[in-house]
């Protein structure tokens, strides 16, 4: 079986460039992914499923093989786009100014609906159900994972598993980088307001500058990463936006702040909520200000499943070859795909987008962000492999190199 998807993924990869192009050139913000949604949609009418939207701006649809009851696996795509001007002069480019691609989700989406057009093609040779899971708003809290599995995309079917890729630049097309257990960061957003009284800079003993205010919270806060927390929980605390908006000879009456949090602990992560408000609001009365702390939270941390991901790991070593499987270190990033992972048994793995020679190596979130073609043949096949693997794992006589040997005698492109 293995070479024949290997097979359909070669003769299918000028059609998944196509529509991966297509997205790249119209791309959506976060949940505004109306068109996208509808392209889905007709592209997966046109292999004889019933997509039907879910939280608006999403998509799911059933690919049933034999006994469709026995297990179900979950492979899930992402949909929006960045508030990015792209820079790239390629034909593809993007035709809505201030909007780009930038993350790849366009990738996500067409190796998704190249690998539905793969298990569709072979879905007399499998047992059990693939659901498919287009979601929208990855980029923007509270994620469309979220909202997705609270109107059910995790029901009716349960998925026994839950498949993502991302693209990752640092590794070259035709490779993937996967990690085993805790793998990306919870991260939240927060917003400072120091108020104080402002008034004319050179007097400043007749005001209660809010920006030395401010700039004692922001050093100080740091002292959370350096000395409240186990140095062995990976753990971010960045300020990147400061307003004071007073002048050369103005103090004003307040500052706002923003910044994000990050973690690697789920217990630690609460627990440093609750030393930074204590930090903030302490230190600005003892200095006779005000501060208002707001914490947005956004994803929580990501966890690979152990024993899924050394299935995937086995799965992906036999179709790709065991030297093209890299281990990856924990990211300190966020993805929305963390919500699959704390309510179901999830695998998240890294699709290599960079070609050989170095090129297509600008980071994801970059105005010059693209990806080598190549790409775009392993990660549908790849994808259609790992499901169908993950599908057979229930049976104790079958393992990837037993699915490897399967005749496929009968299946056409």
């Amino acid at each position: 079986m293995i070479e024949t998807i290997k097979q359909l993924a070669t003769d299918n990869a000028a059609d998944t460039v196509a529509l991966r192009q297509y997205l790249h050139a119209h791309p959506e913000l976060s949940f505004q992914e109306f068109e996208t949604a509808a392209f889905v949609m007709a592209q997966l009418r046109q292999l004889g499923l019933d997509p039907q939207p879910m939280a608006t701006t999403g998509v799911v649809a059933l690919i049933e093989g034999r006994n469709p009851g026995r297990r179900t696996v979950a492979l899930r795509g992402d949909m929006d786009a960045l508030p990015i001007t792209e820079q790239n002069d390629v034909p593809y480019k993007s035709t809505k100014p201030g909007v780009m691609h930038a993350c790849g989700h366009d990738v996500h989406t067409s190796s998704l609906l190249g690998a539905a057009r793969i298990l569709t093609q072979l879905r007399d040779q499998f047992e059990g159900t693939i659901k498919l899971i287009f979601q929208p708003g990855e980029e923007l809290v509270p994620g469309g994972a979220s909202l997705m599995i609270k109107e059910g995309v995790l029901e009716n079917p349960a998925p026994d598993s839950v498949l993502g890729q991302h693209v990752f630049p640092m590794l070259p097309a035709g490779q993937i980088g996967i990690r085993s257990g805790r793998y990306m960061a919870s991260t939240d957003e927060l917003y400072l307001t120091v108020r104080g009284k402002g008034g004319h800079g050179a007097m400043p003993d007749q005001n209660l500058d809010p920006v030395l205010v401010a700039a004692h919270i922001i050093v100080a806060a740091q002292q959370i990463v350096s000395r409240r927390v186990n140095p062995k929980i990976p753990t971010v605390l960045s300020f990147g936006k400061v307003i004071a908006n007073g002048a050369t000879n103005v103090i004003p009456d307040e500052v706002r702040i923003e910044g994000t949090f990050r973690a690697l602990d789920e217990a630690w992560r609460e627990e440093a909520h609750g030393i930074l408000r204590k930090l903030v609001e302490g230190l600005a009365e003892s200095m006779g200000a005000t501060c208002e702390l707001e914490i947005r939270r956004g994803y929580p941390c990501l966890d690979n499943e152990p024993e899924l991901t050394a299935r995937v790991r086995a799965a992906a070593e036999e179709y790709l070859g065991a030297e093209n499987v890299i281990e990856i270190d924990q990211w300190m990033a966020a993805e929305d795909f963390a919500y699959y992972s704390q309510s179901a048994k999830a695998c998240f793995y890294r699709l290599g987008t960079r070609s050989s020679d170095g090129r297509f190596a600008s980071s994801v979130h970059t105005p010059t962000f693209d990806i080598d073609a190549k790409a775009l043949e392993v990660g549908p096949g790849l994808m259609a492999w790992l499901a169908i693997c993950e599908l057979a794992s229930g049976d104790s006589t079958t393992t990837p190199e037993t699915l490897a040997a399967t005749s496929t005698a009968g299946v056409h492109a």
